[in-house]
């Protein structure tokens, strides 16, 4: 396995179902639907925004819930609905002037397959397709909505001595 450079990353990209969320859509008897998403993965985003990382949600599925809950983290490019990961994203890194080899992308399915193979680090979660495991050069010890996310943005803060240096986060 290649080297792991955590320390290079200025810029998180995180897919919905399946990274930020268990991948299960729980169907209630009204008809709406509803996403598990976990508190630990919430507080480790809302920490990486106010430490000036770039964070955006890249989705192909559609859920104003999920838009809501990142927005009240503080997140602003959500970006839902989304067919072309790899588009938007290039075009956010060229307005930005980010270098491809700054991002971590967490993917988990197919999906994600294209994109994940331009950034500098791909990662995923314990409970990704092997498809995606194998182009990963980071897997999570945890799976999609139950704290991967949290454990990509610590291991990068921590690398770059921004995990928990100048006082805690109250959590949204």
């Amino acid at each position: 396995m290649a080297h792991i450079s955590f320390e290079q990353i200025s810029t998180f990209v995180f897919d919905v179902d399946g990274v930020l969320t268990d991948g299960t859509i729980l169907v209630l008897e009204n008809g709406l639907q509803a996403r598990r998403m976990s508190i630990r993965d919430g507080y480790a985003l809302q920490l990486a925004v106010r430490k000036d990382y770039h964070v955006l949600v890249i989705s192909g599925a559609a859920a104003s819930p999920v838009v809501d809950r990142l927005s009240k983290l503080g997140i602003t490019e959500i970006h839902m609905g989304v067919s072309n990961k790899w588009e938007l994203l290039r075009q956010y890194l060229h307005t930005h002037s980010i270098s491809p080899a700054e991002v971590l992308f967490m993917g988990d399915d197919m999906p994600d397959y294209e994109v994940m193979t331009r950034v500098g680090l791909p990662a995923c979660p314990a409970d990704a397709i092997e498809d995606i495991a194998a182009i990963s050069l980071y897997r999570s010890g945890l799976p999609g909505g139950a704290g991967c996310v949290r454990d990509v943005i610590e291991k990068v803060m921590r690398s770059r001595g921004h995990w928990m240096h100048e006082s805690a986060v109250n959590s949204r």
